[in-house]
Order: C-alpha cells, then sequence, then structure tokens
C-alpha cells in the first residue's frame, strides 16, 4: 500500500491536474504503480491515452523526488495522504468521473460519515445569512447529531459555516485550495486549528502549493463531491458557491438554497437558483431534514436499537392495520381522504392515528398529513 501511494502521489504530479483522464487511466489499468510499471508502452494499455500524456508517463524522476520530499513533509506534520484504494479514502468521490487520485488530510473527523453536507455562498455574507447559518445549525444539531458539515475556509459563509458548526457540537471539514504548509487566508488561522481537533483540514495539493484563482474551482468539486447535498445560504448573481451548487447537481447530489429578499445582491444567487429549479427552497433545518429523509432514517434506527421492529407489528388492531395497508399503498395522506378511503369516522381515525403515532409507526405532517414510516 505504501508504494501505492508513492506511485498515486507521483502520478498526479505527472498528469498535471487532469483529474478525469488521471482516473481513466488509474482505472483501466487498476493501480497507480501498474502504470509506472507500463509506463512505456501506456497506449498499448489504454488507447485513450493522449499523446502528450503518453510522452510524460515515460520520466517519473523529478516526481519522484518531489514526492519523497513530500513524504517527509506529511511525517514531520501528521499528515496522511489518501487514495481511493484506502478506505478512509472520501468514498463518496468515487462515484464523480473527476475525483482526484490523492487527498491529504490532517484531522480526526471521519470522512465517510452517513450525513454530510455542505455550506456554501458569497465572501460578503450578511448579518441575514449569519442568522441563517447559526438557527440552521442550531436546530439541525438537535435533530440530527452525526453530521459533517463541510466548507471552503473561505470569508463570509464558509468561516460562518465552520464557526457555528463547532459551536453547536458538529466536527467540520475544511476543503483548501492550497498546501497543508499554510492557511488562507491567514486570518482563519485560529478556527482551522480548533477544526484539527473537531473535523479537519483536507487538500488534494501538496505543500508549496499557493492559493491560485483556478484551485478554487478545483476545490469545490471536492466539496460537492464529497457531500450528501450542498446548501447555498447567500449568492451573487454569479460566484464560487453557485458553482459549487452546479457541479453537486452533475454528481447528482441534493441543492438546496435559502431565499432573500427581492433585489437583494447577495440573495439574487439563491433566488435565481430556486426559480430555475437548481435548488430546492428550504426556510429551516427542519425544512431540509424532511426533504432529505434523514428524520425517518434517523427515527428507523432508533427503533432498530431499542428492539422495535417496525415491520412485525403485532399489537394492531383491524382497524390501525387498515389505516398501515392504505398508507403502505400511497404515503402521505390528508386526514379526511383517510376517513374516505378507510371509511372509519374523522373522530375514531384521529384517536387512531394517535395511538399508531405512539407506537411509532406514524408521524403527522403540516398539512393534516400522515406519513407512515415503516
Amino acid at each position: 500500500m505504501e508504494q501505492e501511494l508513492f506511485y498515486a502521489m507521483a502520478l498526479t504530479r505527472l498528469t498535471n491536474f487532469n483529474f478525469q483522464q488521471a482516473l481513466e487511466l488509474y482505472r483501466a489499468v487498476g493501480s497507480a504503480q501498474g502504470i509506472y510499471e507500463h509506463r512505456n508502452e501506456i497506449g498499448d494499455v489504454v488507447e485513450a491515452c493522449s499523446p502528450r500524456l503518453r510522452e510524460a508517463l515515460k520520466d517519473w524522476g523529478e516526481a519522484m523526488k518531489r514526492v519523497e520530499f513530500e513524504l517527509k513533509f506529511m511525517q514531520e506534520h501528521q499528515i496522511r495522504a489518501l487514495t481511493p484504494l484506502d478506505d478512509d479514502y472520501p468514498q463518496r468521490l468515487c462515484e464523480c468521473a473527476d475525483a482526484p487520485l490523492v487527498v491529504y488530510y490532517r484531522g480526526n473527523a471521519d470522512l465517510n460519515q452517513s450525513k454530510i453536507v455542505n455550506v456554501v455562498g458569497t465572501r460578503q455574507c450578511t448579518q441575514y445569512g449569519k442568522d441563517l447559518i447559526r438557527r440552521f445549525m442550531s436546530d439541525l444539531r438537535q435533530m440530527c447529531p452525526q453530521v459533517l458539515v463541510v466548507s471552503g475556509l473561505a470569508y463570509g459563509v464558509d468561516i460562518c459555516a465552520h464557526k457555528e458548526a463547532l459551536a453547536c457540537g458538529f466536527e467540520t471539514v475544511a476543503v483548501l485550495a492550497h498546501g497543508l504548509d499554510q492557511i488562507y487566508p491567514y486570518r482563519h488561522r485560529e478556527t482551522a486549528v480548533k477544526m484539527l481537533g473537531h473535523g479537519g483540514l483536507l487538500t488534494e495539493f501538496m505543500s508549496q502549493t499557493n492559493a491560485d484563482k483556478q484551485n478554487f474551482v478545483r476545490r469545490n468539486r471536492i466539496v460537492a463531491g464529497m457531500s450528501d447535498a450542498c446548501i447555498v445560504v447567500e449568492s451573487a448573481a454569479k460566484g464560487g458557491g453557485l458553482i459549487t451548487a452546479d457541479i453537486a447537481q452533475s454528481y447528482d447530489r441534493a441543492v438546496f438554497a435559502f431565499p432573500g429578499a427581492v433585489g437583494m445582491t447577495y440573495s439574487e444567487g439563491c433566488n435565481h437558483l430556486i426559480r430555475d429549479n437548481g435548488a430546492g427552497l428550504i426556510t429551516c433545518a427542519e425544512d431540509f431534514v424532511k426533504a432529505m429523509g434523514w428524520q425517518d432514517k434517523m427515527l428507523r434506527q432508533q427503533a432498530h436499537a431499542e428492539g422495535i421492529e417496525r415491520n412485525l407489528f403485532v399489537d394492531l388492531s383491524p382497524e390501525e392495520s387498515s389505516i398501515v395497508s392504505l398508507l403502505q399503498q400511497t404515503n402521505d395522506l390528508q386526514l379526511n381522504i383517510l376517513s374516505v378511503k378507510t371509511g372509519i369516522p374523522i373522530g375514531q381515525l384521529t384517536a387512531l392515528l394517535f395511538q399508531l403515532e405512539m407506537k411509532g409507526v406514524v408521524k403527522p405532517l403540516a398539512g393534516g398529513m400522515y406519513h407512515l414510516m415503516m
């Protein structure tokens, strides 16, 4: 595994951040070491390999020297390098066509937690945006205690998301647009240090890589790809948050946005996303949790932990069974429709639904709807 990591790190240097071609090559051969071993006839192994890359892969000397330097730096600073072959590599990224071959990580958070959300937006976060983030994190913590919060450590929405996540007891990871030998912006160093004990810092860039403009766009695809959902808090008509949302959509990730006042500069991007069906509208953490289906999953897990198997209730009355049977066919029905279809009067039906709610079989929703939890 150590040799494979060595060759994977070298390969990232040789492919010059051509992510998709590097990953295609890696997957076709099966390992970075295999690419090295077939470096002189790589065109015969992978016909799609470009002439330029074929030539670059013939000489690994300088790349290997750079990797040796980086490995020493990693050892001195408790940094781990992860490839898709490692269990700790963010496995959601493996679904992405342009996933990084190697990521460098310093921290203690599990990058494969069951729930991961990224929070992004403008660097000019207003008080409205800050209040949204604060309330969202606090409420989300109450509903879903185990969520990894991801952002980019930038000014505005990013740093606010990291700080509020820490304040609420969430682990939070920053994906950086540079190497782990620096923190940009430097003003956020104190927060970054706190995150090492309650999350971490992640990047695909080796040390001595500066925070150049193009690296931020590259960074955004990792933010999007390693998460289940992307939440845009505030954004102007154009901005990095919208780029991340667009990438998240291309990866089939859920995208949500908070609406803002019409005409406000840093609400335009979110409002346009919602208008164009590029994001689901949310106003609070409850909206988000319901849209993701995380509340149902939590309740099922809780029931399982308590030894309750929802599909095997033996104490349902005939009337309760008829309600459950109907909801199994067409879930989320209003009280009056349930009454018509089951033939049970409203008064009696309300009492039965309350009993089913106490047993953990159904839950009431807004608008007089009832949802089956089984």
